[in-house]
């Protein structure tokens, strides 16, 4: 089996490919179009850890950072110039692919200030001069589902602008994510904006979950805490599709849908492997299920391109086992809510890391 044959089976199965990177370069260079022919590419995430290693790894920034400098622009407005232009220029590579899927895909998604992770208000604003900016309709724009990012997602779909909901860890949290996302349609279509042009992901993060859960799991030590590590992730995947295909059966969504409103679908993020002991292509190829997106880091592409073992569904007959899984984890100690809460505090932490490499990054280039 070629590499492209094992790409084209997950494509075949329903599951939408995306990169997890983006750079100017990738860009430039054409590799991101050959991504595209060659590898069943159909969307890319970015996220200020991908844009802060871009701007300090390589040259290619430095002519429109010149031009920033002798224009006199501040840091902050700079690094919005940087990233919308190079998700601009993606969304243009990727208009063929959204075109030809009427919208699903060919999408690029760029996320709001991590610092604004917890304020409602600046969020919504930002969103939606994000949107403005790149001034693509292939854009997605990325908000994290803390407590207060929740409103923002309803507010900022009610402007009639696609939303990556990001940062998703737990399936209660899910659940509020997936009332947001209806909330905001209802909101949408009561301010006339057609629902039929509205399109929105959820991310729920896969590898982190194993990575916490591991941890803790290590840390008990016992033979029955020790023999559940690496179940958590999948599991957890499991469950929260689970809960998508029940509340996208309700009479609430039935109504939206058949004013032409497009189901939220699940993307799996954070699918590279953190634990060499583990197959590397593990939160792909158990993880395929009709109607999901899988954003891969680019080395995890390729290894699912060379050895995955793409199977059919291995999703939909999985929910009650992965319920058994966590019943299981409970039962050896682990307090499930605390690790969930703990991973999504850290992934605002990182991501604000992030995004001060970045402005620091960009300071020093600007003089």
């Amino acid at each position: 089996m070629t590499m492209t044959d094992r790409l084209a089976q997950l494509s075949d199965a329903g599951v939408s490919i995306w990169l997890d990177d983006l750079s100017r370069q990738r860009l430039t260079s054409g590799q991101l179009a050959g991504l595209i022919r060659d590898r069943n590419l159909v969307g890319v995430t970015t996220n200020p850890t991908i844009f802060a290693k871009a701007v300090a790894s390589g040259d290619d920034y430095i002519p429109q950072l010149r031009d920033l400098a002798a224009r006199g622009v501040d840091v902050h407005d700079a690094v919005r110039e940087i990233t919308t232009t190079d998700v601009r220029d993606a969304c243009d590579v990727f208009r063929s692919v959204y075109d030809a899927t009427g919208g699903v895909d060919g999408r690029v998604s760029l996320e709001v200030d991590p610092e604004l992770a917890r304020d409602t208000d600046r969020t919504v604003t930002e969103a939606l001069e994000l949107a403005k900016a790149v001034d693509r309709p292939n854009l997605f724009v990325k908000i994290p589902a803390t407590e207060q990012g929740l409103p923002a997602i309803t507010r900022t779909l009610a402007e009639g602008v696609n939303v990556n909901v990001t940062l998703i860890f737990a399936v209660e949290r899910y659940r509020e994510v997936i009332d947001a996302f209806m909330a905001g349609l209802q909101q949408a279509r009561a301010n006339g904006f057609p629902l039929e042009s509205i399109h929105s992901v959820a991310s729920f993060f896969v590898s982190r979950v194993d990575a916490e859960i591991d941890k803790r799991l290590d840390a008990i030590g016992t033979d029955e805490a020790l023999a559940l590590r690496g179940e958590a992730a999948i599991a957890n995947a499991r469950i929260a599709h689970a809960l998508h295909r029940e509340l996208f059966a309700t009479e609430r969504w039935q109504a939206l849908a058949a004013d032409g409103a497009h189901v939220q679908r699940p993307l799996w993020a954070s699918t590279g492997v953190k634990n060499p002991e583990y197959s590397d292509t593990r939160y792909v190829d158990r993880l395929v299920t009709a109607g999901v997106v899988n954003t891969m880091p680019e080395p995890t592409l390729h290894a699912v391109a060379d050895h995955a073992e793409i199977e059919g569904d291995t999703v939909v007959n999985g929910a009650d086992a992965a319920r058994e899984t966590f019943e299981r984890l409970a039962a050896v100690g682990v307090d499930l809510e605390d690790a969930f809460r703990t991973l999504e505090n850290e992934g605002v932490d990182k991501f604000v890391a992030s995004w001060h490499e970045l402005l620091e990054t960009v300071s020093e280039q600007l003089g």
